[in-house]
């Protein structure tokens, strides 16, 4: 199928996503922090456990300690003490009698098996075991997770819940991170004012660069804030020339669509070289990537829509790359079955927002959270996922598969 005139020059995501990451050395300078500061920091090294876990032998179940040559059938075996967590045992075990213990309490030493209560019979001066008890049942070995000196996190994991209180059964308090990337902001555009601000004749408010500082926060990144900047050359130059003194990476927002891009696009050819301008994805074609002196820079469309999928999709990686993230970023594609008819002209890969749910049958279901307008940001608060169309497909008709990427948490609540 011939591609439309507009959209036959235009470079595929996955090109430009290669030509972006391809280019990047992630930073290497790292800090220690407090395990109760390190949520969403990136580990700078591997880590390793310094102890075993369980750190001792410990029961698995509320029950009885047991030697396995005291145990036989009708055997009334007198209770001789009794341990819990954090208040073992230590008394003398005599022969012919079990220990009484709890979940997660030390073993007493010649113990071989734990009986579950429920496998006991209650008699007077004692107990009845009513079960075959096999060696070593319901007994944690010492170092049965996680021995002493095990690696338990390499280099480049972001942390969070399910690795934070790992980290913190180890009893480890501080954590090696690489520092966070600096990324400073900015939008271009005389009509733009700052969310909370009064209206003026003509002006709308500023929610991309509002939109971007707090994915960037939720990315763990230093946010310098510059602003609203005029539509002047001179004010743009200026603009450039600080963000690129402070930051890792410069985003802007708007001005880099056709009509809008000379001042941006002349300040990146003055002050940088420009890896690539146009995309062939939609919403969201007007991206410009490139270098300036010291950082990197992004240059996100102006509609608000076009601006939230870019960033999803290629200034996110980018910083993950940056700060030596190894880890999955990118939530994984699958199949779902379109609930009703999604219309989609062929040329470019475009990023529809829909809603998930299981039909009658238990499938995946996925339908559109309604008008996909690249001005329409109120599609992002409805909806749970991308519906990702080719780039070649034409329309979707109701019953024909297609593939969703369900949000990560950047785009979740």
């Amino acid at each position: 199928m011939d591609m439309e005139p507009f959209t036959a020059g235009l470079i595929s995501l996955e090109d430009a996503q290669q030509k972006m990451l391809q280019q990047l050395t992630p930073i290497s300078d790292c800090l220690s922090v407090s395990l109760f500061e390190a949520a969403g920091r990136i580990t700078a090294k591997p880590i390793s456990s310094p102890l075993d876990v369980p750190p001792f032998d410990n029961s698995a179940m509320d029950g009885y300690a047991v030697r396995l040559h005291d145990v036989a059938a009708d055997r009334l075996l007198p209770v001789a003490g009794k341990a819990f967590a954090g208040a073992p045992f230590n008394g003398v075990w005599p022969e012919g009698s079990v220990i009484r213990i709890m979940t997660g309490a030390p073993v007493p030493a010649g113990c071989d098996a734990v009986v579950m209560q429920e496998q006991t019979e209650q008699r007077d001066g004692g107990i009845v075991i009513t079960a075959e008890v096999r060696n070593g049942q319901n007994i944690r070995r010492i170092g049965e997770d996680i021995q002493a000196g095990k690696q338990v996190l390499d280099a480049g994991v972001r942390l969070g819940a399910a690795e934070l209180p790992l980290l913190a059964s180890l009893g480890i308090a501080e954590v090696s991170v690489l520092r966070k990337l600096r990324v400073a902001i900015f939008s271009t555009g005389d009509e733009l004012q700052a969310v909370g601000q009064p209206l003026a004749e003509g002006q709308i408010y500023d929610t991309n660069r509002f939109t971007v500082s707090l994915m960037l926060k939720k990315l763990a990144c230093e946010v310098i804030d510059l602003g609203v900047i005029a539509d002047d050359p001179e004010a743009l130059r200026q603009a450039f020339s600080e963000a690129d003194r402070q930051a890792d990476v410069v985003i802007s927002t708007g001005g880099v669509s056709v009509g809008e891009a000379d001042f941006t696009k002349a300040m990146l050819e003055e002050l940088g070289a420009i890896t690539f301008w146009k995309l062939a994805i939609k919403p969201g074609k007007p991206f410009a990537f490139g270098r300036l002196a010291n950082s990197w820079f992004c240059g996100l469309p102006g509609n608000p829509v076009s601006a939230a999928v870019t960033f999803y999709q290629l200034v996110q990686p980018l910083l993950a790359t940056l700060t030596g993230q190894t880890t999955r970023i990118m939530p994984l594609r699958q199949r779902a079955r379109a609930s009703q008819r999604l219309k989609k002209s062929p040329g470019r890969l475009d990023f529809q927002r829909g809603i998930l749910s299981r039909g009658e049958d238990g499938v995946l279901e996925v339908r559109s959270t309604g008008a996909q307008g690249s001005h329409v940001f109120s599609s992002f608060a409805l909806a749970d996922c991308f519906i990702v169309l080719d780039r070649e497909r034409g329309d979707v008709e109701a019953g024909e598969w297609v593939e969703v990427e369900v949000f990560n948490n950047l785009l979740e609540g």
